[in-house]
C-alpha cells in the first residue's frame, strides 16, 4: 500500500496506478464504516447467505478489491523503483525490510489502539493489514534476488496451488500450529496471557506481492503495448475465473449453490473465500482491476483528482481513516446515548469480537446511515491528504518515506 508511494515520483505512467490504488482505498473506508456503524454487523456476516440482503452483500463484496490491489501495486512499486536503475537489489531489499519491520511495528502499536480505543491486553492484537504488508515486504526483501522469470513462475504457482494446503489443519502441527497460522490458516495464536489473531497470512498475499513485482515490467514497454498485455492478462483472469467459478469443483473450498432469489444466487457464486485468498478470490479481483487499470492508463487523471490524491498517500490515510471513523463513532454513540454511551462504546465493537452484552440490543445504523458516514469521512480527509501529497512533493526528508 504505502511502498507505491515511497518508492515512486509522480510521472504519467504511475498515475493509473496511484488512481486504482485511490479508488480501492475509498471503497476500503466503505468496509470500515460498515463495521463501526451497521447495526447488522454487530450480529452476523453481510457475506451470510442466510441473513444478509443483496444490498449488504455487494457492499462488503466490492470491498474484496482493496487487499488483492494494494499488494498487487506494492509489487509494481518496488519494479518501477528498481528497474530504471538508480538503486541496486541490495538496496531495494534494505527498503523493503526496513519498512516491512516499520509496518509490523505501527500494526502492534498505532493500529491496535485505532481499532480499539484500548490499551488492554484483554482482546486479541489484531494482525491485519499493515501486518501482512510488513511481513510480505520482508519475504520480498529475499526475493527480489530472484531472476524475474523464475519469481514470476514461482508467484503463479503458489497463487494457483496454495488452495491445495487447505487440507492440513494446524491442528496437525501441535505446538508449532502457530507457523501455519502465519503461513496458511488464519486464527489465534496465544503466547502465555496475550493472544494474536491473525486474519492474513503470507500465503497467498506474499505471491500476490511478487506478482506485481514482475507486472511491472510492462510499465517499461510503450502505452499501446502495455494496454494490449493488460487488457489480455485482466480478461483472461475473469474468464478462468468464470469458468473454475462454473465447473465448482476446484479454486475455492467453498462451493456455490442455487439460492432463494437470482440476486443471492449470484452472490453465492462470487462469494469466494478470502481467509486465506483462494485462487478464484484472487481472479475475480486481480483480472477486473488490471483491467480498469489498463482503462485509467489510457484516461489519465488530474493530480487533484480524489482519487489520485489518495493514491499518492495511502499509509497516512490509512492510519487517518481508521481513527476518524473511530472517533465519530463515538460521537455519533454519545449524541445518541448520552453519558451512558462511555459505559460500552471504549470496548471493542461486536463486529470486531468485543463483548455484545455490553451495548444495547439495537447498537448500531441503517445501510443507509453507513453510506452518508462513508460520504463523509471521504470528504473530510481528502483536504488533509492533499496537504500531505503537496508536503511530500516538495520536500524529500528521509523520515517523510515512512508516512
Amino acid at each position: 500500500m504505502a511502498l507505491m508511494d515511497s518508492l515512486t515520483k509522480p510521472g504519467p505512467r504511475l498515475l493509473s496506478i496511484d488512481a486504482l490504488r485511490g479508488s480501492v482505498m475509498v471503497l476500503m473506508a466503505l468496509d470500515h464504516v460498515r463495521d463501526f456503524f451497521h447495526t447488522g454487523a454487530m450480529s452476523f456476516s453481510p457475506t451470510d447467505l442466510t441473513r444478509t440482503t443483496p444490498i449488504l452483500f455487494f457492499t462488503r463484496w466490492i470491498t474484496h478489491f482493496c487487499l488483492p490491489v494494494f499488494m498487487f501495486a506494492a509489487g509494481m512499486g518496488a519494479f518501477l523503483w528498481w528497474q530504471p536503475g538508480n538503486h541496486t537489489k541490495g538496496q531495494l531489499s534494505r527498503f523493503l525490510w526496513t519498512r516491512g519491520i516499520w509496518f509490523i511495528f505501527v500494526e502492534l502499536t498505532v493500529m491496535q489502539f485505532a481499532y480499539k480505543f484500548s490499551i488492554s491486553f484483554k482482546y486479541p492484537i489484531f494482525l491485519l493489514i499493515l501486518w501482512i504488508f510488513g511481513a510480505c515486504m520482508i519475504g520480498m526483501a529475499a526475493l527480489v534476488h530472484l531472476p524475474t522469470r523464475w519469481l514470476l513462475v514461482l508467484s503463479i504457482v503458489v497463487i494457483g496451488l496454495h488452495d491445495c494446503l487447505n487440507r492440513l489443519d494446524a491442528s496437525q502441527f501441535g505446538s508449532g500450529s502457530w507457523v501455519w497460522n502465519l503461513l496458511h490458516q488464519p486464527g489465534i495464536i496465544r503466547s502465555g496471557s496475550i493472544s494474536f489473531l491473525v486474519a492474513y497470512t503470507l500465503l497467498p498475499w506474499i505471491a500476490v506481492m511478487a506478482a506485481g513485482f514482475c507486472f511491472g515490467g510492462v510499465f517499461m514497454l510503450d502505452v499501446a503495448a502495455r494496454q494490449r498485455i493488460m487488457r489480455r492478462i485482466g480478461m483472461a483472469a475473469v474468464v478462468l475465473f468464470f469458468v473454475l467459478r462454473a465447473v465448482n469443483r476446484y479454486g475455492d473450498p467453498a462451493p456455490w449453490s442455487g439460492q432463494k432469489s437470482v440476486a443471492l444466487t449470484v452472490a453465492s457464486f462470487l462469494n469466494c473465500t478470502k481467509y486465506p485468498a483462494s485462487l478464484d478470490f484472487l481472479l475475480m479481483t486481480l483480472g477486473p482491476a488490471i483491467l480498469v487499470l489498463a482503462c485509467l492508463d489510457r484516461y489519465p487523471l488530474k493530480a487533484a483528482n480524489p482519487l489520485i490524491v489518495f493514491g499518492r498517500v495511502p499509509f497516512f490515510y490509512f492510519v487517518l481513516h481508521f481513527y476518524a471513523i473511530h472517533i465519530l463513532a463515538v460521537l455519533m454513540a454519545w449524541l445518541r446515548y448520552g453519558g451512558r454511551a462511555f459505559t460500552f462504546i471504549l470496548n471493542l465493537l461486536p463486529s470486531m469480537g468485543g463483548p455484545a452484552q455490553l451495548f444495547p440490543a439495537n447498537f448500531g445504523y441503517s445501510l443507509g446511515t453507513v453510506y452518508a458516514v462513508w460520504v463523509l469521512i471521504v470528504v473530510l480527509l481528502y483536504p488533509v491528504c492533499r496537504w500531505f501529497a503537496g508536503v511530500k512533493a516538495r520536500r524529500r526528508d528521509w523520515w517523510l518515506s515512512y508516512l
